[in-house]
């Protein structure tokens, strides 16, 4: 072979190693969002887990679930919509004041993913401009209504300060209101970093003794989520 087509060759070999290198790049799980704050869907923790609750309505629901909490020692993250906040300052007062972690959970449930970056921040900064005035505590996790984000979102998100959680299991609970089957969704495959998503409803109060009782016969203990990802070097 003549060096003039080993030069070609090697040239040839050299665009093909970098179009893969950016194809990769490009395409990897790790590079779906291009902010270093990516949402969170696990924890590091191997012996925590923590059972969040999103909280816009169902407000009857939660003197029991705080009590049952109380009964097995766990404490847990609320994040709480602005609008219910409004309507309910004393009851975020209780939850916070039994120990509970508060999270922001947007003003009006508004789908993320399908608005631009002013309303993202708005829903985002008067929440916490609310729950701050309330409590005098500054939130640092944002669970998107629904579970829907954009990178919009993420952005915002980041820039405010915030980590963006979702979720490990979801117990559907707002949809399918049968207590066996949130406590099989809860605990089936319940591990160390779970966050498990639940709302405040008839059924899952029904279902939360059995559900601690199992999380902890695991030897598992329930944390805020703030401590059930504490331990992750970088977002996922």
């Amino acid at each position: 072979m003549s060096k003039k087509s080993i030069a070609s060759l090697v040239s040839n070999l050299v665009i093909c190693a970098v179009v893969a290198i950016v194809f990769a790049v490009s395409f990897s799980p790790s590079s779906v969002s291009v902010f270093e704050n990516g949402p969170i869907y696990k924890g590091s923790s191997e012996k925590k887990v923590s059972l969040m609750v999103n909280v816009y309505w169902g407000t009857e629901y939660i003197p029991e679930m705080l009590d049952i909490f109380d009964k097995f020692g766990a404490k847990t993250t609320f994040f709480v919509g602005g609008m219910w906040v409004s309507e309910n300052d004393d009851m975020l007062k209780e939850i916070y004041r039994r120990g509970h972690e508060i999270g922001n959970h947007g003003y009006f449930h508004k789908d993320h993913r399908k608005i631009g970056y002013d309303r993202n921040k708005e829903e985002i900064e008067i929440t916490h401009k609310l729950v701050k005035q309330i409590l005098g505590v500054d939130m640092k996790l944002f669970a998107p209504p629904s579970g829907s984000y954009g990178d919009t979102t993420l952005k915002v998100a980041d820039e405010l300060g915030y980590k963006t959680i979702m979720w490990t299991y979801d117990t559907i609970d707002w949809r399918d209101k049968d207590a066996s089957l949130i406590y099989k969704r809860a605990t089936d495959k319940i591990s160390g970093g779970a966050l498990v998503l639940m709302h405040p409803t008839a059924e899952t109060v029904k279902a939360l003794s059995d559900i601690l009782s199992t999380i902890y016969s695991k030897g598992l203990t329930v944390a805020p989520v703030g401590e059930v990802i504490s331990g992750l070097s970088t977002n996922l």
